[in-house]
C-alpha cells in the first residue's frame, strides 16, 4: 500500500517520512500548529544522538539502530496524530460556540452542551427539538476546523453521528 500512497500523495508521505528520519538522529520535529516532540532522553538520547562507535554498554549495532528506527516511528507518529488532535481541539472550540448560539439564553440544561469528548469521540446533550440543528453544527464545525488548519487543501474528516436518547446507545 505504501508504494500507492507515496504516489497518490508525495508530500503527505515525504512529511512523515523526513520527520522519521529527524527522529532517527535525535532532533524535534513538528505538528501543524507547531508543537514539538519531546527530545529522546536518557537512553534514548545516548542511542540516538551516538556519532562514533559507540562504548560497549550501549550494545550492539544492530540494537542501536534498532532504537534509532523506534523513536523515528514516534516522531512520524507524533506529527499525524499530534496535528490530528489540534484538529480536534479547533472542532470543539468552533462547536462549542455554534451550540451555544443555537439558543439564545437559558440554563445549561436547556441548551445544547459538550458534554464529553475522547480523542476524536464527542458527546453533545441537547434538547430533543434541536437535534437536527446539533447535528448539522456539528458537521459544520468539522469542515471549519479542516479549512482552518488545512486551508483550501481538500482534507476530509468524515463524521458519524448518531441521535440516541441514552448515551449508553451512541455506539
Amino acid at each position: 500500500m505504501m508504494p500507492r500512497l507515496a504516489r497518490r500523495y508525495p508530500r503527505a508521505i515525504g512529511l512523515v517520512e523526513e520527520a522519521a528520519r529527524a527522529g532517527e538522529r535525535g532532533e524535534v520535529v513538528h505538528t501543524l500548529l507547531g508543537r514539538g516532540s519531546p527530545t529522546p532522553s536518557g537512553a534514548w538520547a545516548e542511542r540516538s544522538m551516538e556519532l562514533g562507535e559507540p562504548p560497549a554498554e550501549l550494545g550492539s549495532r544492530e540494537d542501536r539502530d534498532r532504537h534509532r528506527r523506534a523513536w523515528g516511528r514516534f516522531t512520524r507518529n507524533f506529527v499525524v496524530q499530534g496535528t490530528g488532535a489540534e484538529w480536534t481541539l479547533c472542532w470543539l472550540a468552533d462547536l462549542r460556540n455554534r451550540l451555544w448560539r443555537l439558543v439564545g439564553s437559558g440554563t445549561v440544561s436547556e441548551r445544547p452542551h459538550l458534554v464529553f469528548f475522547l480523542h476524536d469521540e464527542v458527546v453533545v446533550h441537547a434538547p430533543e427539538h434541536l437535534a437536527d440543528d446539533v447535528v448539522e453544527e456539528v458537521r459544520r464545525a468539522a469542515l471549519t476546523a479542516g479549512r482552518l488548519l488545512f486551508g483550501g487543501f481538500p482534507v476530509d474528516f468524515p463524521l458519524d453521528v448518531a441521535v440516541v436518547r441514552s448515551w449508553a446507545d451512541a455506539g
